[in-house]
């Protein structure tokens, strides 16, 4: 008889987990408290619009092919994706902007144009971004990381000073290029790391190899469409998802759980995933005596970036935006302060504005446009309709000016969300959007355990444990489970 496995959760690793397990012969049950699945990438339509709640940017598409081919599937079975040029456009100013090529050798000439000579700098920056992914990406992610052990490969020692784990970024990039842009540029993908520039590991220029050598890609219809994929997939291998359901409590004797309540149903279970936030499964579904953590060990993790996000629908085209747009008009450095140094609400903060209208017809209404504006903002902080109100209007009044084109009378939807809806959906610590923040010391054997060392059957899966926070290594992160308990617990 099949071992029965409750997940926890249905966000990408959760999802990744139950495919993975049911493909080996589990029993597989997956209870999601909101009414669908996906976790933070969940969609909802209104007035015509159809909004990504939360992930929109499609980097590292092996990851994606990959486990859609582990189960004989491509993504084209699924959506058509298509790689979008200019990956992105950059904004320092008012119609001053920068739109970053989706080919090498447009991108090299953008670099010479900015600071003369640059682009060899960039192909031997690249090169070793190159490295640092193929290492990270197909050798260190997929380990459990349950002891060093792992780790003591000739090849990752061999190759350790080639990753520089204990040089900044920030350092890094300032040896190979020193035009402010340019330097700006390939700081952006760390800020929803958890740490400035200036602390983190420059390990992660592999995200400027994922974005400027793997591009940026969109599967046509909406990021949604890869929850419905994944779950299509699962659903194949025999998982049941039953949605609505909130988990109460998970219930243990001596050293094994037993299974979960939810609602009025008390679910058996010879394993539990738990796929949903950490931290709340940890300290709020489990008995005091057989939590993983202290709640002074919680209090001391540093958590990556909370969100303040706007949804809204606007009713005409919109000139000067491309289909992802960051807007680096103000000071970089003073915004990651006040996000992880000294937290507190931002001045005059940076932020993001995804137009998938531009790509995407199916996501707006003929000849209006579907907007996601984000503020990366520290979690943790007060979150009320007043504040959001005060930065809805900063950020509609300074994108206007940017763009050069008036558009708050043309919004004719909105919707925000911040760090209540962060934890009331999601159970997110301190309303945390992105995780756990990817410093030196909260990396690898030093992130929350995926096993539960005190009961033989619970683990974890996704942004809070191994390998980390993001849409791809969510999905690794439920791959590197599913073998976990495969060997544990043969179906």
């Amino acid at each position: 008889m099949s071992k029965k496995v409750i997940v926890i959760g249905s966000g990408f690793a959760g999802i990744s987990v139950a495919a993975n397990l049911a493909k080996s012969g589990f029993s597989v049950t997956v209870l999601e408290k909101n009414d669908q699945p996906g976790g933070r990438a969940r969609s909802f339509e209104s007035d015509g619009f159809l909004f990504d709640m939360g992930p929109s940017w499609y980097w590292m598409p092996e990851v994606f092919e990959n486990f859609y081919q582990s189960f004989k599937k491509t993504a084209s079975d699924y959506y058509n994706l298509i790689r979008l040029d200019p990956s992105y456009r950059v904004y320092f100013g008012e119609k001053d902007f920068l739109d970053i090529p989706a080919k090498m050798e447009e991108l090299e000439e953008l670099f010479d144009q900015l600071e003369p000579g640059s682009s060899k700098n960039l192909k031997k920056f690249i090169s070793e971004s190159a490295y640092k992914y193929e290492v990270g990406m197909r050798d260190l992610v997929h380990k459990p990381a349950k002891s060093l052990l792992e780790f003591a490969d000739l090849r990752l020692l061999k190759g350790m000073l080639k990753m520089h784990v204990f040089q900044s970024i920030s350092n890094y990039v300032k040896k190979y290029f020193s035009h402010p842009r340019l330097i700006q540029l390939l700081e952006f993908p760390v800020l929803f790391l958890g740490a400035t520039p200036w602390k983190t590991p420059a390990l992660y220029s592999l995200m400027n190899y994922a974005d400027m050598a793997l591009g940026t890609w969109y599967p046509m219809g909406g990021m949604h469409n890869i929850v419905k994929a994944m779950k299509g997939i699962a659903e194949e291998q025999g998982v049941t998802f039953i949605t609505g359901t909130k988990v109460e409590a998970i219930k243990s004797v001596g050293r094994n759980v037993k299974g979960v309540f939810a609602g009025d149903h008390f679910y058996e279970a010879d394993v539990v995933v738990g796929g949903a936030d950490y931290h709340h499964i940890d300290q709020h579904l489990l008995a005091p005596n057989v939590r993983m953590y202290s709640d002074d060990y919680w209090q001391k993790r540093v958590m990556a970036p909370s969100s303040l996000i706007f949804y809204l629908g606007v009713d005409k085209k919109i000139e000067g935006l491309q289909h992802h747009n960051l807007f680096f008009d103000q000071d970089f450095v003073k915004h990651a302060k006040e996000i992880y140094e000294s937290p507190k609400w931002p001045e005059n903060p940076l932020f993001y504005v995804c137009c998938p209208s531009k790509t995407d017809p199916a996501v707006a209404p003929e000849g209006k446009e579907n907007l996601f504006i984000l503020v990366p903002v520290a979690p943790d902080l007060e979150d009320n309709e007043e504040i959001r109100e005060h930065y809805y209007n900063m950020v509609i009044g300074r994108l206007e000016k940017l763009i050069g084109q008036k558009l708050k009378d043309d919004i004719i939807y909105k919707r925000s969300f911040a760090h209540k809806d962060f934890i009331s959906d999601y159970n997110a610590f301190k309303g945390n959007a992105y995780g756990l923040a990817n410093t030196l010391r909260q990396t690898a054997i030093l992130k929350p355990a995926l096993k539960n060392k005190k009961l033989n059957n619970l683990f974890y899966t996704g942004q809070l444990t191994v390998p980390g926070p993001g849409v791809p290594p969510s999905i690794i992160s439920g791959q590197v489970v599913a073998k976990e308990i495969n060997k544990a617990f043969k179906a």
